[in-house]
């Protein structure tokens, strides 16, 4: 199997993160119905105790791992090998038959596969070691040992950081950004309040703020969703949602807003909605 063949709607990583990048979108489109659907769908099919799970938990460490020698990187991939083989093949085949069915009944968009991953051919490449490690000596030695190999230099890779701000397209002008900020208003004005209209576009944009001023204007979001949902918890006499309060205090608490992309965007724009309906409903 090469890379051009692959499979991809049954490659664990690149469907996780397609489903994250239709929620994400959904929000920003105001599209809440297919986002709670999407949403629903990535609970119901990556929960603990699933071979897709496991197997996601496994894929999903093999990208995000950074090591600084080649035997270090062995080591992981030889810990890796051990892991996959533990697998269920059998029920991780029907559980990843029945995520697309799900897709494809719940969600129903026919470009949702022809999402862009980034990275695509790594996470090929990591899919199709999973499946041969499992495949009991059924499969290309060949094929494992490159492919191997190339995890290994995925592994030691030097990762680049580049700050948000070096993002930007020197190419927009101060009249493009004009335009673009009043059509943006035009089309979501009604649906969005100003703050997130304000995320967004200093998201896309970026026009002054550095990555540093960014992450501290989000954080900023964060501890106005706090203070807000600690105030209607003083005023709210509901048993059961001051409980349910509690768990959610404590998620946004612990959201990292160091991390910014269109994953962690999403979430800030829901923070942002409900601090506004929040400050409405005790007004």
């Amino acid at each position: 199997m090469t890379i051009k063949s692959h499979n991809k709607k049954r490659n664990v990583g690149i469907i996780y993160e397609q489903l994250l990048r239709k929620v994400s979108h959904c929000l920003v489109e105001q599209n809440n119905d297919i986002s709670e659907k999407a949403l629903k769908v990535l609970k119901r099919h990556f929960k603990p105790g699933t071979q897709l799970y496991k197997e996601f938990r496994l894929f999903n460490a093999l990208v995000k791992t950074t090591v600084s020698t080649d035997a270090l990187a062995c080591r992981i991939l030889a810990e890796a090998r051990h892991a996959a083989q533990d697998h269920d093949a059998s029920l991780l085949r029907t559980e990843k038959s029945a995520l697309i069915r799900d897709i494809n009944h719940t969600i129903g968009d026919i470009s949702f596969y022809n999402q862009r991953v980034e990275d695509y051919r790594t996470y090929a490449t990591i899919q199709t070691l999973l499946n041969d490690w499992r495949a009991d000596g059924l499969s290309d030695l060949s094929r494992i040992a490159k492919y191997e190999n190339i995890i290994v230099e995925w592994l030691t890779r030097k990762r680049d950081i580049v700050p948000l701000n070096e993002h930007r397209n020197a190419d927009i002008n101060t009249l493009t950004v004009k335009i673009m900020t009043e059509k943006f208003n035009s089309k979501y004005g009604a649906i969005l309040n100003e703050q997130q209209r304000d995320i967004i576009k200093q998201y896309a944009l970026s026009e002054r703020g550095g990555g540093e001023e960014f992450v501290a204007y989000l954080g900023k979001v964060k501890k106005g969703c706090l203070q807000e949902l600690r105030r209607y918890s003083r005023t709210c006499d509901n048993k059961i949602l001051n409980e349910k309060m509690k768990d959610v205090l404590e998620n946004i608490y612990r959201f990292d807003t160091s991390t910014v992309d269109d994953d962690s965007l999403a979430k800030f724009l829901l923070l942002s909605k409900l601090s506004h309906e929040l400050g409405e409903e005790i007004a």
